[in-house]
């Protein structure tokens, strides 16, 4: 009988993936860990909503038998170290870069964080998604100053409409930002590589480890090896 392979996985940075994703990190290692969906708390009255759904509710016998390992909780409020790291990467002029030329290029990064398939909700007002995106993807907005106190500052109040691009732009840097925050964490915690079958968040990872002399497994499990990715 083959035996399975030794290491384990830690996939980033979504909560679930696709099949074909699924079917090749079960071949090349020993268990996946997947982390809850991030709910983000900015403030006492604002913040993300979380989804309940877990990979496992579709494999419970991957559950059972360790293949599938779940329940990493990753919602709430973010501490002050994580603050500080995030915004490390947002004075970072490179990761800036990547982060808005993913969401140039990257159609499945740009939906990750935009649902832009009908009109999109930018502060008070309902505006279609194909201009909301050109707001979004205004060349400025890769070198605007941005911190996780003003995107916090902008979720209290947006009093003109292009305060309310300005903290769209600003959460989604968060969450991505965010979720790496954690990826490190979970990764070092439990021993695990970080798998990813997103370009954009793979090239963030590492330019974000290259900067903080980061020494950690990252792959990333190429469209020919995933199908049925999204």
């Amino acid at each position: 009988m083959t035996s399975l392979p030794r290491r384990h996985a830690l996939f980033y940075p979504f909560h679930l993936c696709a099949p074909g994703t699924l079917e090749y990190l079960l071949e090349h290692y020993g268990s996946l860990h997947f982390r809850d969906y991030m709910a983000l708390r900015l403030t006492p009255f604002m913040g993300t909503t979380a989804y309940q759904d877990r990979m496992g509710d579709e494999h419970p016998d991957l559950v059972s038998n360790g293949r599938i390992v779940q329940g990493y909780a990753v919602s709430g409020p973010l501490d002050d170290t994580a603050v500080a790291e995030i915004d490390r990467d947002f004075s970072d002029p490179a990761w800036r870069g990547l982060f808005h030329a993913g969401l140039q290029a990257d159609r499945r990064f740009q939906r990750g964080l935009f649902d832009l398939t009908h009109a999109m909700r930018i502060g008070s007002t309902l505006v279609p998604g194909p201009a909301a995106l050109l707001r979004l993807l205004e060349p400025q907005r890769a070198t605007e100053v941005c911190t996780v106190g003003l995107v916090k500052h902008l979720a209290r109040s947006s009093a003109t409409l292009e305060d309310a691009y300005q903290f769209e732009y600003g959460l989604a840097l968060v969450k991505t930002a965010a979720a790496q925050v954690y990826t490190f964490r979970l990764a070092r915690a439990h021993g695990l590589v970080p798998v990813t079958d997103s370009k954009t968040h793979y090239r963030l990872l590492n330019h974000t480890m290259a900067r903080e002399g980061i020494d950690l497994p990252n792959e990333y499990v190429v469209p020919s090896q995933s199908p049925a990715a999204p």
